[in-house]
This record gives C-alpha cells, structure tokens and sequence, in this order.
C-alpha cells in the first residue's frame, strides 16, 4: 500500500508513541492514498510542506476499516467522541456522546491500522450538529461525502511502524495547496447548509430516535 503522510517536514522515519492524544483516533501516524490531499494538509499553516510517500506492508498488520461493512458511520462517531476533547454543550450533547460510546464504540486498541474519516473542522462541525440534534443521520451521511473528504489511514501499532518504509518526498508548495484546502473546506461547508436546510423526511433518524429506541448495532435503519 503506497500512503502518503503531509508535514511542513520531510518525515523518513516516522516515531512510534509520538502525536496527540485527542486526534481523530488518538495518537497515531496519519496518513492518506491521496497524494493531492497530503499536500494540502502540508499547507495548514499556509507554509511550503511536504508529501512523504511510504509504501506500508500490511499483509500481516490488523486493519480495522471503518468504512466498510460490518460497521457504520455511528461507529466512526463513537471512536470520535472518545477521542475528540470538545464538543457542543447544550441540547442532547453530553447524553448523546455517552450514548455513543456506550453502545458504538469499538476497542481499537488491538489493531494496527484504522481506516476511516478525517473529521476536518468543517466535517467535525457536521458530526456536532448531528450528535445535538440539528440534523439527521440521513444528512450526516450526506455530509460526510461532501467536498471530496476522502479516506485516512492511521499506524496505531509498533508492528505497523516496523512495516512502514519510506520511499521519497514531494514538495507541497503553499501558494497552490492553501488555497485548495480553503476552499474545499468552504465548499464543504456551503453544501452542507443546502443539505440542511432542506426538508425533513419523518422517516429521518435523529440522534433522540437512536436513544430513545435504543437502536445499536446490526439494526438496518443505519445501513446508510
């Protein structure tokens, strides 16, 4: 698997046990396939970076993918709330995300690779709205698939580190991939109020439906 991890440095020897804690799926090496969206990462800060391409063996590594099938977007959500430091206060909020962690979350401590979303701010921002009730989760899943996310790739194991192996970098110029990530955020973001905004269907799952019913895993209404 050829991944890309985008830096204001050139990384060639990623460190096992370094990174914060309250990222996405905590601490790890984050990376992504697409090489175009690890240079507009590189270029957060409005400063040159770089795209450091690796080719990882994961023919023996444990890989949890979100994003497939047997698991939903309430369990990409649960591992968030575990994760994420700050949320919305107010409304269901704080009952949601126990609920969440209480019925969704998955132990993924014993894998060495997760796969899924990347909660940028403008996708985080739907995922709070969604958890305080503003929106369905019909919309949170149409969210989600707005302004190209795209998929990341997360080293969480030793072992995973071992089987990473550096090939070279490309340069990220800022003047090219700033504006690339503004305005895919801004794109995002102008989408999603349409979404929004729209009408709602009474068939339409809110996150008091999900607790009120106490729906879980398996129950169709989330094959989304």
């Amino acid at each position: 698997m050829i991944i890309y991890h985008g830096s204001e440095n050139i990384v060639e020897k990623p460190q096992y046990g370094y990174g914060r804690t309250n990222n996405d799926y905590g601490r790890g090496f984050y990376c992504t396939k697409e090489l175009e969206l690890a240079k507009e990462w590189a270029c957060g800060d409005n400063r040159d970076g770089w795209a450091n391409r690796y080719e990882l063996d994961d023919s023996d590594l444990k890989v949890l993918n979100l994003n497939e099938e047997p698991y939903n977007i309430l369990n990409w959500l649960a591992v968030l709330a575990d994760n994420r430091t700050y949320w919305q206060n107010g409304s269901i909020s704080f009952e949601a995300k126990k609920y969440l962690r209480d019925v969704f979350l998955i132990d993924i401590s014993e894998y060495d690779v997760i796969i899924g979303y990347r909660a940028d701010d403008s996708y985080f921002s739907f995922a709070q709205d969604f958890v305080s009730g503003v929106i369905s989760l019909q919309k949170l899943s149409k969210a989600m698939r707005l302004g190209k996310l795209g998929e990341q790739i997360v080293l969480k194991s030793r072992k995973a580190f071992d089987n990473l192996t550096f090939i070279d970098n490309i340069v990220a110029p800022s003047e090219i991939y700033f504006p690339e990530r503004s305005k895919r955020d801004s794109d995002a973001r102008r989408d999603y109020r349409k979404i929004r905004d729209e009408g709602v269907d009474i068939q339409e799952l809110f996150m008091i439906d999900i607790m009120r019913e106490g729906i879980a895993n398996g129950d169709s209404r989330l094959s989304l």
